[in-house]
C-alpha cells in the first residue's frame, strides 16, 4: 500500500505571505454572490489607476456577442502616445469561472503592455452559474473575432495578438484558442496561460496533495467547475472547449507559455498540458515555480519567485510580439 504523501513545501517568502492573509470565506454554489464582493483592500482599480499616470487611454466598447446572446463588453487600454499599430494582449480575467472582472486583473497586464508598447483588450465574459458553458468561452470568442476584424479602429495589429489569462481566465484562454483553431477563426500569435484551470475532473495527484492547503484547493475547484458545467462535471460528456485538458488533439496551437507553482492544485494538469503540446509537435515554454501556491505572484508580489515569474512572462511576450 502506498504511503500518503504530504504537500511540497511552500517557498519561505510565499509562506510568510500566506500567514498574513485573512481567512477565505466559505465557498459553495449558494455563497457565490457573497464571495463575488471584493474584501476591503481588494476593490477594483479606478480608470485613473489603470491609466498609469496617463500612460494609457482607457475606453470601453460593446461589440456583438454570440448568436442570440447579449453583446460583449471590452475594456481597451491603449498607449496614450501610440503612433501607429501596436501588438495586442487579448486578456481573459480569472475568478474561478464565477467571479471577477477585467478591471480586477488589468494592473499586472498593463505592466507588460507598458514595457512592450502594446494595446490591451480585456473581455468581460458572462459568469457561471448564471451563464454556464458554453456562454463564457463564446463571449471570449466573439470579442476575439471583433478584435481580429476591427483592430485597426483602435490601432491594434491583428497579426500580433497574444491571448492571455490567469487561473480560470487561463483555462478560458486555452479553450478559446482551441475553439478558434477548430472553427477556422482568428489565429493568435501566442497564448500565455498562467496557472490555468484546465481539468474539471479534479483528481490529479496535485489536486489531492494540496487539498485543504492551497489557496484554491480541491473543494473550491469543485465549486468552480460545477458552476460552469453543472451535473456534467467530471463525466465523459465535458467538451474540450470547457476543460482544455479534455482535448485529444493539441496540434496546430500557437507558441504557448505556461507557468504554475509546485505547491498548487493545478500543477499536474498544467505540466501535462505542456507535455502534450510538445508531443503534438508544438512549441511550449513551461515554468514550475518552486514553492509557489495558487496566485503567489499576486499575493506575495515581493517574493523572489514572484519577480522571476513576472520577468519570465514579459521576456516570452517580448519574443513573441516584438522580435
Amino acid at each position: 500500500m502506498s504511503r500518503a504523501v504530504g504537500p511540497p513545501p511552500f517557498d519561505a517568502e510565499c509562506a510568510a505571505a500566506l500567514e498574513r492573509l485573512p481567512a477565505f470565506p466559505p465557498l459553495t454554489l449558494e455563497t457565490i454572490p457573497e464571495v463575488r464582493i471584493p474584501p476591503p483592500g481588494f476593490e477594483p482599480p479606478s480608470d485613473a489607476d489603470l491609466s498609469r499616470d496617463g500612460a494609457f487611454d482607457i475606453v470601453r466598447r460593446t461589440v456583438p456577442g454570440p448568436e442570440d446572446a447579449p453583446d460583449v463588453r471590452l475594456v481597451i487600454c491603449r498607449p496614450a502616445e501610440a503612433d501607429g499599430t501596436r501588438p495586442v494582449i487579448y486578456h481573459v480575467h480569472g475568478g474561478g469561472m464565477f467571479s471577477g472582472s477585467p478591471e480586477m486583473s488589468l494592473p499586472q497586464v498593463l505592466e507588460w503592455a507598458g514595457d512592450l508598447g502594446a494595446v490591451v483588450v480585456s473581455v468581460d465574459y458572462r459568469l457561471a452559474p448564471e451563464t454556464p458553458h458554453p456562454g463564457p468561452v463564446e463571449d471570449c470568442y466573439a470579442g476575439l473575432c471583433w478584435l481580429a476584424r476591427h483592430g485597426s479602429e483602435i490601432e491594434a495589429d491583428a497579426r500580433r495578438i497574444v491571448v492571455a489569462g490567469e487561473s480560470a481566465g487561463g483555462g478560458l484562454a486555452a479553450a478559446l484558442v482551441l475553439l478558434s483553431r477548430d472553427r477556422g477563426g482568428p489565429r493568435p500569435a501566442g497564448q500565455l496561460l498562467s496557472c490555468p484551470m484546465l481539468d474539471d475532473r479534479n483528481d490529479r495527484p496535485s489536486v489531492l496533495q494540496m487539498a485543504g492547503v492551497d489557496t484554491w484547493d480541491r473543494a473550491r475547484n469543485e465549486v468552480g467547475w460545477t458552476a460552469l458545467l453543472g451535473p456534467a462535471r467530471g463525466t465523459p460528456d465535458v467538451s474540450a472547449y470547457a476543460a482544455p485538458s479534455r482535448a485529444e488533439d493539441l496540434t496546430g496551437l500557437p507558441p504557448t507559455f505556461l507557468d504554475v507553482g509546485s505547491a498548487e492544485t493545478f500543477r499536474d494538469e498544467v505540466v501535462d498540458y505542456a507535455s502534450r503540446i510538445w508531443q503534438a509537435g508544438g512549441r511550449a515554454e513551461l515554468h514550475v515555480w518552486p514553492g509557489g501556491f495558487h496566485g503567489f505572484d499576486v499575493l506575495a508580489p515581493h517574493a523572489a519567485i514572484s519577480q522571476q515569474a513576472r520577468a519570465a512572462r514579459l521576456s516570452w511576450l517580448r519574443r513573441v510580439l516584438t522580435d
